[in-house]
This record gives structure tokens, C-alpha cells and sequence, in this order.
């Protein structure tokens, strides 16, 4: 990596992840911050933040979770969409922005309620001359879809992932399954209290306000139902169905990245270093493999050996998705997603990449690890991939 100065990162949080039309909206900037005394809301300089679906939510998302979690009127704001990348682009911006000397203090990572995302109406501002009209759903169009192409869902492309590396249906199946119950064994150990800023939810009329402090999809295994759901996208001979794919889901991350110089200012105590990113890309309908490519890019900027790191996340937008990756990679499995994954915890997909990073972190400090490596992939072909050195 090039002699720039060091980032660290000083605060990693999430909310717990809802289900898709559950009951919160999400924040998680304000207990980043608030977990770093030495912090004030003030001396936040920008923050870079992740979302994909938009419609309707007003302008510039990172501006209003900046507003909303008490942060200064001066913080500049600029909110990413890299697809399901979005957290982690976001994360390794800050870190470029703090290197270049243009801030000593960020917020970054993701927000995404796909429960709120709206239908749309297209020929609505030109008018309906004649006949039926067809809303568009805005979950599938700008979050789930393909935009070149065949246009077809990306599930399709999940199937396709598993034709072309040949991964049958109990395959897909069993590696779901171990997703929950190590998501759950997680959660019961209490490893994910670190990790989630517990939130507070309406109880209802004239009942009193619930917090909510864990995951809601994790409890919702059902070994023999998952086995026999029919495909969700190809039907009869498909392999991809919903439980071993990832839930829609509503969520948010963040971390607190400083500056060397300010930490040794402000005397923080820092969890991370970041190391080195990449990022890559391939033909869209290939995207679930392209974090295959980012993630040796990764491990080249930060000059670390793949066998050195302790513990990968790789998103998992499917299950053939961690299993592609780790076959390309040579990844064993006891090395990867060791808390579970999307498939379990859910995936709000402009949240994601700074999720999986957070949940990383919290596997390198229950697992005394040392150095780390996210990767996740992004529609249209992409993927991002961060590496980073615990210091907890």
C-alpha cells in the first residue's frame, strides 16, 4: 500500500437487521459516534454513506441519517449507490478522503429500508392515454433486477453462478442451514451484542414502545420446510430458492474512521487498521463470482498472503455465492462467515457492506483474530473488497 497515513477505525456498530415490511426504520450513526467519548458530534467532518433504493426518501439520504443523528450542519454528506458494494465503497471513500488530508474524522457505511421503497407509475407524468397501467415495483426494478441484458432478476444469475461451478440444490440447502445456526449459536453467545445498537419500535396502539436488540430473520429456520420449498426463480429444475437466498431485509451500519494523527490527539483507543480495498468487475450476469477478483486485489493492496487472514465475510446474496467464492478463492469454510450471513441475518442492501464488515470485526474479537477480509459482490458485474488488522 503507498505510503499514505494511517486510518483507523474507532467505532463499529449496526442495527439489529428487520424483516422485509416489519416494524422499524433504521439508524445507526448516532451510536457509533456516541460509543467514542472522546468524539463529539461537532468534530464529525463527512460522512459517506450507502443506499440504493432512494424513491421517495427526499434528497441525499446521508444527509438526513447526518441530521438526524445529532451531527453538524458543516458535515458534508454525499450518499453511494454501488448496488450491494455500496457499504463498503462508502467505507473505503472515507478512508481515501482522510489519506488525501481532506478530514481527520468520518462516518461511513450504509442505510436501507426496502420495506419503504414505493411502486412506480412511469407513464404517470406524460398521462395514461388509453388501457390498463402497470405499476412498477421499485424493490425489483432498481435493487433486484438485472439493467443489462436479459433485464431478468438477479436470481437468475444466481442460477446461473451455480450451473456454471456446479452446485446442486442440497448443496445450496446444507451451507443455508449452516448459515443460521451459526448466526444463531452467535446470537446466543452473545457475540452480536457488541456489534448491534439496539433500537426502540412502536408496541402498538396504547401498548408501550418495544426495544428490539436481535436480528428477526435468525429464528426462522425450519431444516425441513427449507428443504422443500419449490425454486423461487427457475421453475422445476431450479436450485435457488428463498430460504437459501438472502431475505429482504431493512438495516443500517456504520464506523468511525480517524486519522492517525487525531487518534494519538484525542488518545482513542482504535479496533482496526485498514489495509488495503480493491475493487473489480466482469460481465453483469457474472457478478456473484466477481468478489473472487476483488478480493485478491484487496489482499495485494493491503501486501497481505490470503493464508494469513484469519476470517473472510462474503456476502451472501445466495448461498451459491459464498460457495463460488470460496471454490475460486480455495477458501475453507471454516474461515468464512463465521457468525452467520446474509442468508440468516438478512441483507438491506446499501447497509451490507458496512454490516459485514461490523460482523467481522466481532468474529476477529471472539475469535482473537488479527487480520480480516470483507468482500461482497454488486449488480452489473461488481464487487468490493476491504482488509483490515484488528486491534481489539
Amino acid at each position: 500500500m503507498p505510503p499514505f497515513p494511517s486510518v483507523f477505525v474507532v467505532s463499529a456498530v449496526r442495527t439489529p437487521v428487520g424483516s422485509f415490511q416489519g416494524q422499524f426504520i433504521v439508524e445507526s450513526e448516532r451510536t457509533a459516534v456516541e460509543r467514542v467519548p472522546s468524539i463529539k458530534a461537532a468534530d464529525v467532518e463527512e460522512v459517506f454513506f450507502g443506499n440504493v433504493l432512494s424513491a421517495n426518501l427526499g434528497q441525499n439520504p446521508a444527509r438526513q441519517c447526518a441530521i438526524g443523528a445529532g451531527l453538524g450542519e458543516s458535515t458534508v454528506c454525499t450518499t453511494v449507490n454501488k448496488v450491494c458494494a455500496s457499504g463498503i465503497k462508502s467505507i473505503v471513500l472515507g478512508t481515501q478522503t482522510i489519506m488525501t488530508g481532506n478530514a481527520d474524522i468520518i462516518v461511513a457505511g450504509g442505510t436501507e429500508s426496502m420495506s419503504n421503497c414505493p411502486h412506480y407509475l412511469p407513464v404517470l407524468r406524460t398521462g395514461a392515454k388509453f388501457g390498463d397501467q402497470t405499476l412498477v415495483d421499485g424493490v425489483l426494478r432498481d435493487g433486484l433486477t438485472d439493467a443489462y441484458g436479459k433485464r431478468e432478476h438477479m436470481g437468475m444469475q444466481g442460477e446461473e453462478c451455480a450451473n456454471d461451478h456446479t452446485f446442486n440444490r442440497e448443496q445450496q440447502d446444507d451451507y443455508a442451514i449452516r448459515s443460521y445456526k451459526k448466526a444463531q449459536a452467535a446470537e446466543k453467545s452473545g457475540w452480536f451484542r457488541e456489534e448491534i445498537a439496539p433500537i426502540e419500535v412502536s408496541g402498538g396502539r396504547g401498548k408501550p414502545n418495544v426495544t428490539v436488540d436481535k436480528d428477526d430473520e435468525t429464528k426462522n429456520l425450519n431444516e425441513e420446510k427449507l428443504r422443500t420449498i419449490k425454486p423461487a426463480f427457475q421453475p422445476g429444475s431450479g436450485t435457488v430458492t428463498a430460504p437459501n437466498a438472502s431475505p429482504l431485509s431493512d438495516g443500517a451500519s456504520a464506523v468511525v474512521l480517524v486519522s492517525e494523527a487525531k487518534l494519538n490527539e484525542l488518545k482513542i483507543k482504535p479496533i482496526a487498521k485498514i489495509l488495503g480495498w480493491g475493487d473489480a468487475a466482469k460481465a453483469p450476469s457474472k457478478f456473484t463470482t466477481a468478489p473472487a477478483l476483488a478480493i485478491p486485489k484487496a489482499l495485494k493492496h493491503a501486501n497481505v498472503k490470503q493464508e494469513d487472514i484469519d476470517a473472510f465475510e462474503i456476502n451472501e446474496a445466495f448461498s451459491v455465492v459464498a460457495l463460488a467464492n470460496m471454490k475460486l478463492l480455495n477458501l475453507q469454510e471454516e474461515k468464512v462467515n463465521l457468525h452467520g450471513g446474509a442468508v440468516a441475518l438478512g441483507h438491506p442492501l446499501g447497509a451490507s457492506g458496512a454490516r459485514i464488515v461490523t460482523t467481522l470485526l466481532g468474529v476477529l474479537r471472539e475469535k482473537k483474530g488479527k487480520l480480516g477480509c470483507a468482500g461482497i459482490c454488486n449488480g452489473g458485474g461488481g464487487a468490493s473488497a476491504l482488509v483490515l488488522e484488528s486491534l481489539q
